[in-house]
């Protein structure tokens, strides 16, 4: 799964993170600020932010780019010359393009965060009527927003249309890797499938997924200092009182809780996903069998076959019940939470609308990151699956032991007169 596409994994994605920590040590140990040395300064400490467009070609976002550049070309190059592998230019410098973008994904959601505070003050002004709002003022701010927005969106049209061919090129790696093996593999519980089918599921998943995972990542990364700054009035929290950083603590023990529930809840998930795929293999198989061969395919066979996978549906759908319930149940809660979480503070005056709704951003983004397993599980959930019926493979190429979902009978498969094998 990995081998075929990215070279020497192991040691390849241990040096990535080696190589990561080192860049970000490095920039927060003096480089952000060498930008300076070539008319790249950053910006001072207690500058307002940018508010607009003009913020992504501003000195410190073009010394980053650079920096990151450099730091990634030097990491990809490296593995890209040593290794020779056929997928390494996609493998590794795709990988870090991808990380680049939903760096600049997250950039463009700060930049709208920033936006909030000057737009919703000036909303309450115009309502309140504190003070004259022109309409060219108010005009003024949404054709910001309207810029910004066009930022995002033509990143997020030119990310898809490279991620795409970044999967596909991951699945015809796999493909022809287990190709090369057919002789060794052909034998297995629905081979076909897997090669045809669960090498792009895989990677589909893995590059959602991943890309999720780095996102929620770089949002901490870039929207804590953000919530921990707009925090100041905020003194206390419902129920327990002052603490330190109240806002960063809710959300984080929200999304912990959140996380383990649903992880407990959706426990037998992932096995009951792959008896699914494998009933369903038995009834395709049959079925492809009796295009060929009239004695296949007959109707006492194919209703077991088919007995069989809608006991299987039907005991999914029940596990997925309560698991819907206790996922959606707490993705209810969470909409209202944030209110919840500021409710002393909105009825005691001590915010204005822009600087709630900035928090109200801030820490929607902090707190779907630190929810990521939450988000994912359905994703998770099918992942794991596939990667059972992969294992399936990689035990056979490499003459190892099948994984233990591979050694149970199905109770889906029946012979040709309809005998259970």
């Amino acid at each position: 799964m990995f081998v075929s596409f990215f070279p020497n994994p192991k040691p390849f994605f241990l040096s990535a993170l080696a190589w990561t920590a080192f860049a970000i040590a490095l920039w927060y140990g003096g480089a952000a600020g060498a930008g300076a040395w070539i008319g790249l300064p950053p910006a001072l400490g207690d500058a307002p932010p940018i508010i607009g467009p003009s913020v992504f070609v501003s000195a410190p976002f073009l010394w980053f780019y650079l920096y990151y550049a450099v730091m990634a070309g030097l990491f990809c190059g490296f593995w890209t010359v040593t290794t020779r592998h056929p997928w390494a230019l996609w493998s590794t410098f795709g990988t870090a393009l991808i990380i680049f973008i939903t760096y600049f994904q997250v950039q463009v959601s700060v930049a709208i965060n920033n936006w909030y505070g000057p737009f919703y003050d000036l909303v309450q002004a115009a309502l309140s009527k504190s003070r004259p709002v022109e309409l060219s003022e108010f005009y003024g701010e949404t054709f910001a927003f309207t810029f910004i927005a066009m930022v995002g969106v033509l990143v997020y049209v030119v990310t898809r249309f490279f991620v795409q061919h970044y999967i596909f090129r991951w699945r015809t790696a796999m493909n022809d890797y287990y190709m090369s093996f057919w002789p060794k593999l052909r034998h297995v519980e629905g081979a076909s499938q897997r090669v045809q089918e669960d090498t792009m599921r895989f990677s589909t998943q893995m590059e959602t997924l991943g890309v999720s995972l780095i996102d929620s990542a770089m949002t901490l990364i870039a929207f804590l200092p953000v919530l921990m700054r707009l925090s100041g009035p905020v003194s206390e929290l419902p129920i327990v009182g002052a603490i330190p950083a109240p806002l960063v603590t809710a959300a984080i023990l929200w999304a912990a809780f959140g996380t383990t529930f649903l992880a407990l809840v959706g426990v037998k998930l992932p096995g009951l996903e792959f008896r699914n795929q494998r009933v369903e293999a038995a009834y395709r198989k049959e079925l492809v069998y009796g295009e060929d061969d009239a004695g296949r395919a007959q109707p006492r066979t194919v209703t077991e076959l088919f007995a069989h996978v809608r006991k299987n549906y039907f005991r999914l759908y029940f596990h997925y019940l309560y698991f819907n319930v206790a996922r959606m149940s707490y993705v209810q809660i969470d909409n209202i939470f944030p209110y919840l979480i500021l409710a002393p503070t909105i009825v005691a005056g001590k915010i204005t609308l822009g600087p709630m709704q900035q928090i109200l951003s801030a820490f929607e983004q902090v707190r779907a990151s630190f929810q990521y397993l939450v988000n994912s599980w359905p994703q998770i959930i099918e992942l794991l699956s596939i990667h059972k019926r992969l294992r399936g493979f990689e035990a056979m190429i490499h003459g190892g032991a099948l994984p233990t979902q591979d050694l149970e009978a199905p109770e889906a498969e029946v012979d040709a007169s309809g005998a259970r094998v």
